[in-house]
């Protein structure tokens, strides 16, 4: 098996290596730091040459931007099914909020990595992004399209404004990945429900 990149194929065992390698990073961003985990000492975590990890990825900036790109696509992986699986609006908005907190605290490490990475290594040596800040944007924006769907169809109150709505949501679910770093013991099904109680309450039809 392989997969195509540009003119390269990679092997089954090259994508196994890569795979391996984002997540040593991942774990070394979240014990360390951005700015302490060097390649070697990623290297050093799983055992290979930092050579391995150059033959892999073309230096830190490639890697780490691997590294939030495979977090954010396998956040929405994790999300986007469970959420669809429902078939009411109420339904869908609480699972929306409690699988993105279950992916937070299923996935500590990844959030905290990406959290740091944002901070401190936010901007590679070309002046590109590694985690593109759109993503937050388009986030609230699906969110905004899903909530005024679900209202005209009657399914949530009529009189709330859904782009306010959306950013208040995301506004309480992206303050979760701060409150790992501060407690590692956050309570975050806890957390969930009681934010999930609140936007149910916010976007009920009366009666």
């Amino acid at each position: 098996m392989t997969e195509v990149t540009g003119t390269k194929e990679r092997t089954f065992t090259e994508n196994a290596r890569r795979q391996q390698i984002v997540a040593a990073a991942i774990d070394t961003i979240a014990e360390v730091g951005f700015a302490q985990a060097s390649l070697a000492r990623i290297a050093e975590r799983i055992g290979i040459s930092k050579g391995v990890i150059s033959y892999h990825f073309a230096g830190k900036d490639d890697l780490i931007r691997q590294v939030a790109i495979e977090i954010i696509e396998a956040s929405r992986a994790y999300i986007i099914p469970r959420v669809f699986a429902e078939s009411t609006g109420p339904a869908r908005l609480r699972v929306y909020i409690e699988s993105n907190l279950a992916f937070m605290r299923e996935h500590r490490n990844s959030m905290v990595a990406i959290l740091d990475i944002a901070r401190n290594g936010g901007v590679m040596a070309d002046g590109r992004r590694r985690v593109d800040g759109r993503d937050a944007g388009v986030a609230v924006h699906l969110l905004e399209e899903e909530l005024a769907r679900l209202q005209a169809e009657g399914e949530f109150r009529s009189d709330f404004d859904p782009g306010v709505m959306a950013v208040a949501i995301r506004a309480a679910i992206d303050s979760v990945p701060q409150g790992l770093v501060r407690d590692p013991d956050l309570d975050i099904d806890h957390y969930a429900k009681e934010i999930a109680t609140i936007f149910d309450l916010a976007t009920r039809v009366a009666g």
